[in-house]
């Protein structure tokens, strides 16, 4: 069941990546791209949130997690942008 982790990395990611545009307001990206943001989001979040000793567990965690990396990641590519 490998397949099942790889496709709920896609889908937590394409979640986080549409929350963190709706967050940052409207600074979506599409679906792939909000895949992608999502996805490198997870590891910013993962990262961040580890350095804070804050970790989540579960596909909400997960969500969390690669929401508030994704929200860091397009707030950061709005400061390169400007």
């Amino acid at each position: 069941m490998e397949g099942v982790g790889f496709i709920a990395y896609i889908v937590i990611g394409a979640l986080a990546g549409f929350l963190a545009g709706k967050f940052m307001k409207g600074a979506g990206f599409g679906l792939l791209g909000n895949i992608i943001v999502g996805i490198v989001g997870a590891m910013v979040g993962g990262w961040v949130l580890g350095m804070l000793g804050l970790a989540f567990g579960g596909y909400i965690g997960s969500l969390v997690t690669a929401t508030v990396g994704a929200v860091i990641l397009l707030w950061i590519i709005g400061l390169v942008k400007k």
